[in-house]
This record gives C-alpha cells, sequence and structure tokens, in this order.
C-alpha cells in the first residue's frame, strides 16, 4: 500500500467519524496564551487533502488569533453514537473569493445575513496534523490518525 493510499483511507475514515455532526468547537490559543474555544458551524467541508473548513468574519477575534497563532484543536461529539474526535493542526485566514463561493452553503445565511455579499466574509482553513477519536468501535481505547 502507498503513502497516498494509506492518507486517502485515512481521510475517508475521518470523514465517516465526522458524518452528521453539524458542530464542533473549535479552539485557538488568546494573545495571552489563554486557550479560548467556541462553538462553529460545520457544512461537512473536509476536502481530499485533510483539510476543514469553517466560514468566519475576517475581523473576528478567532481570526486575530489564528493569525499570531495558527496552532487550533477542532472537536467533534456525537455522544448518542459514542464517537468524540480530536483534531489538532494549523489553521489559516483565506479570503479567497472564488474559494469563498465555491464553499458557500445557503444555511450559512444565519450568520452571515448578506451571505457572499458580507463585507468581511472568510475561510479558516485548518490543515490537519493529527486526529484522536474514540467510538463504540474501538472500545473507548484511544485511536488516532496522523495526516
Amino acid at each position: 500500500m502507498t503513502i497516498s493510499t494509506d492518507r486517502n483511507q485515512q481521510i475517508q475514515q475521518l470523514q465517516q467519524l465526522i458524518q452528521g455532526i453539524d458542530y464542533a468547537m473549535l479552539t485557538t490559543i488568546d494573545e495571552d496564551g489563554s486557550l479560548h474555544s467556541r462553538p462553529m458551524y460545520f457544512n461537512g467541508d473536509i476536502d481530499t487533502n485533510g483539510t476543514l473548513w469553517f466560514f468566519s468574519s475576517a475581523t473576528s477575534h478567532k481570526a486575530l488569533e489564528v493569525e499570531h497563532r495558527q496552532q487550533v484543536s477542532v472537536n467533534f461529539s456525537s455522544p448518542n453514537q459514542q464517537r468524540f474526535i480530536s483534531i489538532s493542526g494549523t489553521a489559516e485566514l483565506v479570503k479567497d473569493r472564488q474559494e469563498i463561493q465555491q464553499r458557500w452553503q445557503p444555511e450559512l445565511e444565519t450568520w452571515f445575513p448578506q451571505g457572499l455579499n458580507e463585507p468581511n466574509i472568510a475561510l479558516l482553513k485548518v490543515n490537519i496534523k493529527r486526529v484522536d477519536y474514540w467510538d463504540d468501535k474501538s472500545n473507548f481505547h484511544a485511536k488516532s490518525i496522523s495526516l
């Protein structure tokens, strides 16, 4: 098996783990070094490179935190299905209009009432480095995926 095949399988496994989970907790590092978490709507957007995408305002506090310290954690949970996923990686702010248009979904109007015309709309791109997860199939022993 080649490395790219292994990676593709790991990304598919991650996609299956987070399938159907609409919200994640994104943790960033504040300027004083403290951790700051907030819920983020997740529209199922994980690409074939193992990258998570979230919509954000480019002027939000989380965007400023990511510009100073790129390390983030993203956590998903589905207690009813006994799935818990913790992702660590690096984030960057993306303001590319074409990328924003490509990833836009109507559900996002809840947070961006002007849609794609929202003046400070941006994407948070999370490059995944490691995934730890617990689920009923693993008998709640930690399993890891490195991307």
